[in-house]
């Protein structure tokens, strides 16, 4: 039976002989500092692939090494040769192990290879989209070093220290800025969490404290997109007249306004005001945001429409006579082809267009995101 302990202590001895230090020893043979001490402590033997090199290097017999002794007499030619055929066929062995694991390796960068360019070819901004191809990027770094290391090739440049440093350099830029583009990412992240969290709904009933429709308003002022409320007329009519006014503001990240506001004109006013609103003329509204029809119950007599941004218009009482002197105009307008809040709670439903839907996955929605790949980007870089 073999005494391990007894071969540790010889091999100790040998390696104090040659002045070498454990770490000096495993990269001689290609293995590592605990591998050299736990020969030494007896705790386990070196593969029987490495006896005779190690009998070798040390300038004794492989039976020396294994009594864990020297020996006058030298190891006898026939045992020597079955010892080499026993090595020879241990590295056949584990050569062959070695290759299928090599081969796999290889397989394994092509195929996160492969991923990682078919992510990117189809990426799409947001978290999920993100998080997966730096996942895909992070295994196929790390895949990379394995497939070096089993192919031996870190082995060869581990001495070659400019290489590594410049290795090490690159890998750390890489990282930091991966890291630094999460950080980023989720720090844009929590500011629109905060900026949701933070913004109200803003509701004026009082047309002249807004500055918003023309030059009248005053005291608060909203960045209102331009001629979003041209169809609305450009001096705030007097007090008396105005029968209904509301405007609701909201601005989570992009603005959203709600607007509607009767007039009562006299005879003279309303004639102006109706040949102004004829100049405008109506534009194509119909099929945006699955609208069918004007406002059931009123005739449109001024619209300006957005296929992305929506609609401001001005109406009057359907059939309406000569004696009428009454006009309603209305204003919807916000962007990404939904609103952020409940707009039916903010304008009566009968001044909406027929059909008019921007609530949360709409029909318009789904239509123009799904087949319009720009505008999708567009909608995220908003948001």
């Amino acid at each position: 039976m073999l005494d391990q302990k007894k071969i540790g202590n010889f091999l100790k001895e040998l390696r104090t002989e040659k002045n070498l230090t454990q770490a000096q020893l495993a990269e001689q043979f290609g293995v590592t500092n605990r591998s050299v001490s736990r020969w030494e402590t007896g705790s386990n033997l070196p593969d029987i692939s490495l006896i005779v090199e190690i009998a070798d290097f040390y300038g004794v017999d492989v039976r020396e090494i294994i009594d864990g002794e020297r020996k006058r007499e030298n190891m006898d030619k026939d045992i020597k040769e079955v010892a080499d055929k026993m090595a020879d066929y241990a590295k056949e062995e584990k050569s062959k192990h070695l290759t299928a694991i090599q081969i796999l390796s290889i397989l394994c960068v092509v195929a996160l290879l492969i991923a990682t360019t078919s992510q990117l070819l189809s990426f799409s901004p947001d978290i999920g989209n993100v998080v997966a191809l730096l996942c895909t990027l992070a295994g196929l770094a790390l895949t990379f070093v394995i497939a070096l290391y089993v192919l031996g090739v870190l082995k060869k440049i581990k001495n070659n220290k400019p290489l590594i440093t410049a290795i090490t350099i690159v890998t750390v830029t890489l990282v930091s800025i991966g890291i630094l583009q999460v950080i980023g990412f989720a720090a844009i992240f929590a500011f629109l969490l905060f900026d949701v969290a933070s913004s109200k709904i803003q509701v004026y009933d009082d047309p002249y404290d807004v500055y918003v429709m023309g030059k009248s308003g005053k005291d608060i002022f909203l960045d209102t997109p331009n001629n979003m409320f041209y169809i609305f007329p450009e001096e705030i009519p007097e007090e008396e007249k105005i029968t209904e006014y509301q405007l609701t503001y909201y601005n989570p990240w992009d603005p959203q306004y709600i607007a509607y506001m009767t007039v009562e004109y006299t005879p003279e006013e309303y004639a102006s005001e109706m040949e102004r609103l004829s100049e405008i003329g109506i534009e194509k509204y119909t099929g945006y945001y699955t609208v069918t029809d004007e406002p059931a119950g009123y005739d449109l007599v001024a619209m300006h429409s957005d296929e992305y941004q929506g609609f401001v218009y001005a109406m009057i009482p359907e059939g309406a006579g000569e004696d009428n002197t009454t006009i309603t105009y209305v204003g919807i307008w916000f962007c990404n082809y939904v609103m952020d809040l409940d707009y039916t709670e903010y304008i009566p439903n009968e001044y909406l267009l027929t059909g008019f839907d921007a609530t949360d996955e709409n029909p318009y929605e789904i239509e123009r995101l799904g087949t319009d790949e720009e505008m999708l980007k567009r909608s995220f870089t908003l948001q």
